[in-house]
């Protein structure tokens, strides 16, 4: 599968750069590659940092992540390249997102859709121990707003780092689970 597939989406670009919540992955002005295997904790990172407007493929046979906005990916198939409009920091990564467009060697990540957090927000709240803060938990992921509120809710009771280490571990188990299903050598450390 390209990762083309996952990333054209035909939403309004924005004509913005986004940085990516500084993840220990390799973006392609670096041009750098995680050789294999990879850091199983870095390609969960990768895709716990992923939004509707970024997305990310690793390379099947280098182990090189790199991360594509929607308006590097409609730059780079519509010709932005020879842009001279474009920053030249924006020219110079559009030739390696081009390169993942086309190439079979990258295999799209998957995208914070295919990563339920909403179920993930729910388990975590069954498996507390005291039934007022299972309620408190489960109260906040009704309705619109849920990850905010639950959030918020985590932070006022004081459980933020066992959220984030539940968080960490299950994204690592749904990382290593793709991983292995694309044949994907990687180490947990």
């Amino acid at each position: 599968m390209k990762c083309q597939r996952l990333i054209e989406s035909g939403k309004t670009l924005h004509a913005v750069w986004f940085p990516v919540l500084q993840l220990p992955v390799r973006y392609p002005m670096e041009g750098k590659s995680m050789p294999l295997p990879v850091l199983l904790k870095d390609v969960a990172e990768a895709i716990g940092g992923l939004n509707e407007e970024l997305h990310a493929c690793i390379n099947r046979r280098t182990g090189e992540v790199v991360v594509i906005s929607d308006e590097e990916s409609w730059l780079a198939e519509n010709g932005g390249i020879d842009d001279e409009s474009l920053p030249a920091w924006q020219r110079d990564i559009l030739p390696k997102v081009k390169e993942v467009l086309e190439s079979e060697d990258f295999v799209a990540l998957p995208d914070q859709f295919e990563f339920d957090e909403y179920r993930l927000m729910q388990r975590f709240s069954l498996e507390q121990e005291d039934p007022g803060t299972q309620e408190e938990l489960l109260d906040s992921i009704r309705g619109r707003g849920a990850f905010r509120r639950f959030k918020n809710r985590v932070y006022e009771m004081g459980i933020e780092k066992a959220w984030f280490a539940y968080r960490d571990q299950a994204l690592e188990q749904f990382a290593a689970d793709f991983l292995r299903r694309e044949g994907i050598p990687f180490v947990e450390e």
